[in-house]
């Protein structure tokens, strides 16, 4: 099996920045997308971001756009999520997810906490 464990949660004024952090473990990605979620409470799990893991292709939530960018680190087998520009209403549960070619998002992480305060 496959493991991924975010880091680099914290709670941040608005207008900062973070950085997350997605470790996999346990398989090489080189066929996967990885993504970015997000959870909020009461709130529904939205996609912020993903990229592929060999050929480095990246989309975004539009949400986000121009405030965070999705990185890989290939040797690492670990996927950033730099954010920009914080806004409370970014304040969330992160997760990072694994999805094959054909597939679904079948590998999850536990989350990290984002707090954004005003």
């Amino acid at each position: 099996q496959v493991q991924l464990v975010e880091s680099g949660g914290g709670l941040v004024q608005a207008g900062g920045s973070l950085r997350l952090s997605c470790a996999a473990s346990g398989r090489r990605f080189s066929s996967y997308t990885i993504g970015w979620f997000r959870q909020a409470p009461g709130k529904e799990r939205e996609f912020v971001a993903d990229i592929t893991w060999s050929g480095g292709s990246t989309y975004y939530v539009d949400s986000v756009k121009g405030r965070f960018t999705i990185s890989r680190d290939n040797a690492k087998n670990t996927v950033y999520l730099q954010m920009n520009s914080l806004k409370p209403e970014d304040t969330a549960v992160y997760h990072c997810a694994g999805k094959p070619q054909r597939g679904s998002w079948d590998y999850w992480g536990q989350g990290t906490q984002v707090t954004v305060s005003s």
